[in-house]
């Protein structure tokens, strides 16, 4: 189950008696011993089939024996870390218009019955005012700039009447939403009060998998909480949007790390914590980062407009898979095939077409469907760009102006 990481459940265990523990360490260590046994007949096998006691071991140049410390790194970003406080005010049950005449559609049976009701009731339609309702959320964010320009999550602000920031020597800033990405789940927030912050750096790469990171955050508003681990894979699509393109890590992530910041050894910012996959609500070492280079530029756009305006194509597409690309001739499987064009949309007027299959955009190879709405997304409405189509049997380039994408 895909969850924001500020849902989790906490599991308690109940100890086992020592005895119990003892006999379970007794056979694990005799299990031990007998796969000691084993592997090393093994290993005398391998040495034979390939070269016997002459064959040289694998060896890979620049593993580190010794596992690192990030006290250094730690030391460095984490005041740049800050826990998010926010208030969110709630609609009132009971307000007008919830019930009665206002509520039914035009031409009710019952729409006479409410009018002569609410005419013998005069007060009926002037109800009480009623306490405003709010509710709180904690998340977190991290300065990326010395003038108190802060990134966290959309869904940590969302519908945001208030937001307080807590720095990691335990200040409280006020701050505003400057703008909010829902396509991505970033917003941008800044400090109210004028001073020199510290900032940390978005890193100018994904990491590698198997990169140890250092994830920094606000779980279960434990503020300034600190968690290690690697880089499990790259590019995951989780189902949250168009643009997925997911960071995993194996680092603990839970509720209130939202918005939080991961980073590399270099204490650059790698990615930022939205998702945890878990069964039960907690961490289960499957957390989900926003990658740094989709942030770079979203934070852009929300400082200079408050929105981000993407680029738009106006087509239905789907993968092409090796059925289809063996029905129309494509030698790999390999594109985006389009299932239909939006009648008077970018691509229409361009000239493509249901069955097109977009193969590379300004020369650039698309992998999937996926790929296409990223890359596309990434140009200014107004664009002109070059689209190689593949149409009965042969390549065509098509010149496409990008469109603008609608609101969400």
């Amino acid at each position: 189950m895909m969850t924001p990481e500020n849902s989790s459940q906490t599991a308690q265990h109940s100890p086992a008696p020592a005895r119990s523990i003892l006999k379970r360490g007794a056979l694990i260590a005799g299990a031990a011993t007998l796969s000691i046994g084993l592997m090393a007949g093994i290993a005398d096998n391998l040495l034979t089939a390939h070269g016997g006691a002459n064959a040289q071991p694998i060896q890979l140049s620049g593993v580190q024996t010794q596992l690192p410390s990030f006290a250094d790194v730690v030391e460095k970003v984490k005041p740049a870390v800050v826990s998010v406080r926010v208030t969110s005010r709630l609609a009132n049950a009971g307000e007008e218009g919830e019930s009665g005449i206002n509520s039914l559609p035009p031409g009710h049976p019952l729409e006479r019955f409410f009018r002569e009701f609410d005419e013998q009731n005069p007060r009926r339609g002037h109800r009480m005012p009623q306490p405003e309702r709010r509710a709180m959320a904690q998340g977190s964010g991290f300065f990326v700039s010395q003038d108190g320009y802060v990134v966290t999550n959309n869904h940590v602000v969302a519908n945001a009447a208030e937001v307080q920031l807590v720095t990691d020597d335990g200040k409280t800033l006020t701050a505003k939403v400057i703008g909010t990405d829902p396509r991505t789940d970033l917003a941008l927030l800044k400090v109210n009060e004028s001073g020199n912050y510290p900032f940390v750096q978005l890193a100018g790469a994904k990491p590698r998998i198997g990169d140890w990171v250092v994830a920094v955050g606000n779980p279960f508003g434990l503020g300034g909480s600190v968690t290690a681990g690697i880089v499990s894979a790259q590019g995951r699509d989780i189902g949250s949007g168009p643009y997925d393109d997911f960071i995993q890590i194996d680092a603990a992530v839970n509720r209130g790390n939202s918005g939080g910041p991961t980073f590399n050894l270099k204490g650059e910012v790698v990615g930022v914590n939205t998702a945890i996959f878990s069964p039960s609500g907690g961490n289960v070492g499957i957390a989900f980062a926003i990658p740094t280079t989709t942030v770079a530029s979203v934070v852009e756009a929300l400082k200079k407009h408050g929105t981000v305006a993407r680029g738009f194509i106006g087509v239905q597409i789907q993968p092409v898979t090796a059925e289809v690309a063996d029905a129309i001739g494509l030698k790999d499987a390999k594109g985006a095939l389009i299932a239909e064009a939006q009648l008077d949309g970018p691509a229409a007027k361009a000239g493509l077409r249901r069955g097109d299959t977009i193969v590379a955009v300004n020369g650039e190879k698309i992998a999937d469907a996926r790929a296409l709405s990223r890359k596309i997304a990434t140009f200014a409405p107004g664009t002109k760009t070059n689209l190689t189509i593949w149409r009965d049997g042969k390549e065509r380039e098509v010149s496409f102006e990008v469109g603008r994408q609608p609101a969400a």
